[in-house]
């Protein structure tokens, strides 16, 4: 067999440079040569070795036979109807291995047919500019985050964030002993220059080694970076050599300019370039998950880095979830590399980013109807969320109690969207106004309803109406006439 993907340099690079070595960035538990216990003294068993070593259960134990699912052409592709995906107990199917490995233990890189695609697909579509990288499996984004902050980052350490983040995050943050370092946003994302500023600024006695960001339909704001940003962004980092900790679960929900139609036939190519693709140094470490682009619950993705980084990270991985479940990464395995193929693969992409798009419009419509005047916002450029700050009567606006007492009045008008206070990294405030909503799961006939109840709970905190949940239209009466609403498309105001 090959050798696995997460441990060897798969790529046709040899003429581009070498990554930096960052590892003078790693917490002191993770420099210098670390391996598995067990590893360490047994060293890799041969082929021509009776192994008697491992704790592993004889596969003719499992009792799985043979699985089958049953998966639909993607829209858009060549092909038609649906497809079978098997995976047999002792054969392996196609590209993928058989059940009898994929359910065995594996090693903490990931099951060899699921990376192998991931590193032609990240060639493709990223093109890392050095050579030496490659990519090992994850159990999700939440997972990775956790373990590339650990690499350097340790109890009482500080790591930058954006000032609006995702809560997972500050979870992972908070649960390590690890304090984030708001770095300011506006319409395309993080500041270069404010992350520049809170750099040289810094004077605590632990320096700061690293930058989290979502560059792509930010969570939870819908920023996007433009390409000039992102190239600030990585200057500012080598600058003040930071490692950047690029999650990117939206990169492929990227969408057309709000009013313009999604054209199902659009080039993946037109994508905005990653970081990972800037990187000249190798000190992105990019983080991608199956979960916003194929189901949440298969737990599937992958971390793409330096090979040395990922040597880290496999024994992270070894320590903790080992890997992703063998099913899942068979399943997508034999999805991706055998029924869709890549071909299949990129059309899936384009119809979901042409969904995203059709959504997108749809609900900001709904917003300019019912909530003119009610909220500030940017139309995202790509996910699946609409960022809100509400514009409560002058007097409310002053009010600590503003935000509980509109939850509240939501509550009771039977609607729920996320305020933003989960998403602060400088802690909760009275004066943080805002509303995140998701427009990815909801059935689209339930937009404007929705709307219609969070204008009347807003306007129930302005003192003008009461929600009346069995009259839905009686908000437009409570409407303010005239208003004018403060909204931008794309970071334009209008």
């Amino acid at each position: 067999m090959a050798p696995n993907v997460c441990s060897s340099d798969l790529s046709s690079s040899s003429q581009k440079p070498l990554p930096k070595d960052l590892s003078d960035l790693f917490v002191p538990s993770m420099r210098g040569p670390i391996k598995s216990a067990f590893k360490s003294v047994m060293g890799s068993p041969t082929l021509a070795m009776i192994n008697m070593a491992g704790g592993v259960p004889h596969p003719d134990t499992f009792p799985i036979l043979r699985l089958h699912a049953t998966v639909r052409a993607p829209s858009g592709s060549d092909s038609a109807g649906e497809s079978a995906l098997v995976l047999e107990k002792a054969a392996s199917s196609g590209s993928t291995e058989s059940l009898n490995e994929l359910l065995q233990y594996g090693d903490g890189c990931g099951v060899d047919s699921y990376c192998r695609f991931l590193h032609k697909h990240t060639q493709r579509t990223h093109n890392p500019p050095y050579s030496g990288w490659g990519v090992i499996a994850s159990c999700g984004n939440t997972d990775a985050i956790g373990k590339a902050v650990s690499l350097f980052c340790q109890r009482g350490d500080s790591i930058l964030v954006e000032r609006w983040t995702f809560p997972g995050t500050l979870s992972s943050l908070r649960a390590a002993g690890v304090r984030p370092v708001p770095v300011a946003l506006d319409g395309e994302g993080m500041i270069a220059e404010d992350l520049d500023q809170v750099c040289t600024a810094w004077s605590d006695s632990t320096p700061l080694r690293a930058v989290y960001l979502v560059p792509t339909g930010q969570n939870p704001t819908g920023a996007t970076m433009s390409v000039a940003r992102r190239k600030r962004i990585y200057a500012v980092a080598q600058k003040h050599n930071l490692a950047i900790i690029e999650d990117d679960p939206y990169y492929f929900l990227q969408l057309p300019s709000y009013g313009l139609s999604a054209d199902a036939s659009e080039s993946p190519d037109s994508l905005l370039p990653s970081l990972l693709s800037l990187d000249a140094d190798g000190r992105v470490i990019r983080l991608d998950s199956f979960s916003k682009i194929l189901a949440p619950n298969l737990r599937c993705g992958w971390i793409t880095a330096p090979r040395y980084i990922l040597d880290k990270l496999q024994i992270l991985n070894e320590t903790t979830t080992l890997q992703p479940s063998g099913v899942s990464q068979g399943l997508i395995s034999r999805l991706l590399n055998d029924a869709w193929g890549m071909d299949g693969w990129n059309a899936h992409l384009r119809q979901l980013r042409a969904s995203y798009a059709q959504r997108r419009d749809l609900f900001v419509q709904m917003v300019d109807r019912h909530l003119a005047g009610l909220v500030e916002y940017t139309v995202p450029a790509a996910g699946m969320f609409l960022w809100m700050k509400i514009r409560f009567a002058p007097a409310a606006d002053a009010d600590p109690s503003a935000m509980s007492r509109l939850l509240e009045a939501m509550k009771k008008c039977g609607v729920m969207m996320a305020p933003g206070m989960p998403f602060s990294s400088t802690g909760p405030s009275p004066s943080d106004h805002y509303l995140r909503a998701a427009f990815a799961l909801v059935d689209v006939g339930m937009f404007e309803p929705a709307l219609i109840r969070l204008a009347q709970a807003i306007v129930a905190i302005r003192g003008v109406s009461v929600c009346d949940s069995q009259n839905e239209a009686k908000v437009q009466l409570a409407l303010p006439t005239g208003s004018t609403k403060a909204a931008s498309v794309n970071g334009a105001s209008r």
